[in-house]
């Protein structure tokens, strides 16, 4: 068993019992047609600084602009407050992973157009997540923002990789921890060739064609 499996492990452990599912008076059919738009968690992954949060924040933006409900679960956010525990070992990363892969599908089931972005390096673990989303029939879109690594340490906003490179961080992605690219990803954006409202145009575009968003037959006032 690898270190990442052991802590994914660990990390999905049930100890919670006598626990049972309540299940709402309210089905997600009937939130999804409320909003005209279907319950969806789309997973931007990528090195840091490859552009993942401003994506997913211009596409927040342009899709309240078009009258839809999305939210973006940002990594540095989330570890100011639910996971704020959470350090970056293998188990804590496995665990930072687990988290906001349960509240995604929740803010889905409730019919967000629900955005994360973390750089979830490895594959199982983002694999992991999709699977949670399907047991659940909810849509889940793996977005790979394949920025090179030469353009993130170019731009490098918090100057990580600077420190990476000193040796002051440890285990930092793709310096001397890994990065595992999605084999097969819904969407693929080159955040080095277009800007931030480009890229969030494609995705639009595939939200459209996939029937997530304008499920009613109509786009709703803006």
């Amino acid at each position: 068993m690898s270190d990442n499996e052991r802590a994914w492990q660990a990390a999905s452990q049930v100890k919670a019992t006598n626990v049972t599912w309540h299940f709402s008076h309210v089905g997600r059919d009937s939130r999804e047609q409320l909003l005209n738009q279907k319950g969806a968690t789309l997973w931007f992954t990528g090195l840091s600084a490859s552009g993942k949060s401003t994506i997913a924040f211009t596409l927040e933006h342009l899709l309240i602009e078009k009258g839809y409900m999305p939210y973006v679960l940002d990594g540095d956010n989330v570890r100011q407050g639910l996971n704020k525990n959470l350090g970056f070992s293998a188990d804590d990363r496995a665990e930072n992973i687990r988290r906001i892969g349960e509240v995604a599908r929740l803010f889905a089931d409730a019919g967000l157009i629900t955005m994360t972005s973390f750089i979830s390096p490895y594959r199982m673990d983002r694999d992991r997540v999709r699977d949670l989303h399907d047991e659940a029939n909810v849509p889940f879109l793996e977005i790979f923002v394949d920025t090179p690594i030469a353009v993130c340490e170019d731009r490098d906003p918090k100057g990580l990789y600077q420190r990476a490179r000193a040796g002051e961080i440890k285990m930092f992605t793709g310096i001397d921890d890994p990065y595992e690219p999605p084999l097969e990803p819904e969407i693929v954006i080159r955040a080095d060739q277009l800007d931030p409202p480009a890229c969030a145009k494609v995705i639009i575009e595939r939200l459209q064609d996939m029937g997530i968003t304008n499920i009613n037959g109509a786009r709703p006032a803006v």
